[in-house]
C-alpha cells in the first residue's frame, strides 16, 4: 500500500509501525467518539504510544484525522479491465467501497467541515487527499491514449485542465451520491455514470 507519512523532524527515526497504529487508532477514535471527542490523547492511548509520540508527528487533531482518512484513499488502484469505460467503473467502485466504510465516512465528512474555517486544513487535505489521488486520472488518461482509446493531448495546459476536471467530476458525483443523497453507487449506477462522463471526454 502506498503510505504517506508526515513531513520529516530531526530526532529519532521514524516507526512506521507506530505510525500505522497511530492513523488506524484515528480512524477507530472518530468512529466511536466523532470529531469534537477526539483527543490526541486518546489516540496515543489507543495505540499503544506515547502522547509525545503524536506531537513529534503531527502539529494537531487536524493534521492528524486529514493524514488518517488519506491513508484509506492510498488503497485505490487503477485496474486494468481492457477498456477506459471498464477501468473507470473499476475505480468508482473501489472509491464508493472505501467511502461506505465508517471510518472514512466519519473522518471525510468531519475534516471537510472544518475546512470551512480553516484555510490551512483546506490546503492539507487539497494536498494529502486530492492532489494524491489524481494520478489515477492522469494514469487512466495515459493507458487510454496508448489504447487509442483518446488522442494525445496537443497542450499540456489543457490537458492538466482537463485531469483537474475529470477528477472533480468523479469524486464530487461519488461523494454526493455516498454522503449527502445516502444512494447506493451499484453497478447499474456506475455503468449509468461512466456513460456520461465518456460522452463528455468524446465532446472534449
Amino acid at each position: 500500500m502506498q503510505r504517506r507519512t508526515p513531513a520529516s523532524r530531526t530526532g529519532r527515526p521514524r516507526s512506521a509501525a507506530a505510525d500505522a497504529a497511530i492513523l488506524a487508532a484515528t480512524r477507530q477514535a472518530l468512529v466511536e467518539l466523532g470529531w469534537s471527542k477526539l483527543t490526541l490523547g486518546d489516540v496515543a492511548t489507543r495505540a499503544g504510544v506515547a502522547k509525545t509520540t503524536l506531537y513529534r508527528r503531527w502539529a494537531g487533531k487536524n493534521e492528524l484525522v486529514v493524514d488518517a482518512v488519506a491513508e484509506l484513499f492510498d488503497e485505490l488502484r487503477l485496474p486494468d479491465r481492457g477498456s477506459l469505460a471498464a477501468d473507470i467503473e473499476g475505480v468508482v467502485l473501489q472509491f464508493a467501497a472505501i467511502l461506505a466504510r465508517p471510518e472514512a465516512r466519519s473522518g471525510l465528512m468531519a475534516v471537510l467541515a472544518e475546512s470551512t474555517r480553516d484555510d490551512a486544513l483546506r490546503a492539507r487535505i487539497r494536498d494529502s487527499i486530492v492532489e494524491r489521488q489524481k494520478r489515477l486520472v492522469v494514469a487512466g488518461r495515459a493507458r487510454a491514449e496508448q489504447r487509442g482509446e483518446l488522442p494525445p493531448a496537443a497542450d499540456p495546459a489543457e490537458a492538466a485542465r482537463a485531469i483537474d476536471l475529470i477528477f472533480d467530476m468523479v469524486a464530487g458525483a461519488v461523494v454526493h451520491r455516498t454522503l449527502v443523497s445516502a444512494e447506493p453507487v451499484d453497478e447499474e449506477w456506475v455503468r449509468s455514470f461512466t456513460r456520461v462522463l465518456l460522452l463528455g471526454l468524446s465532446a472534449a
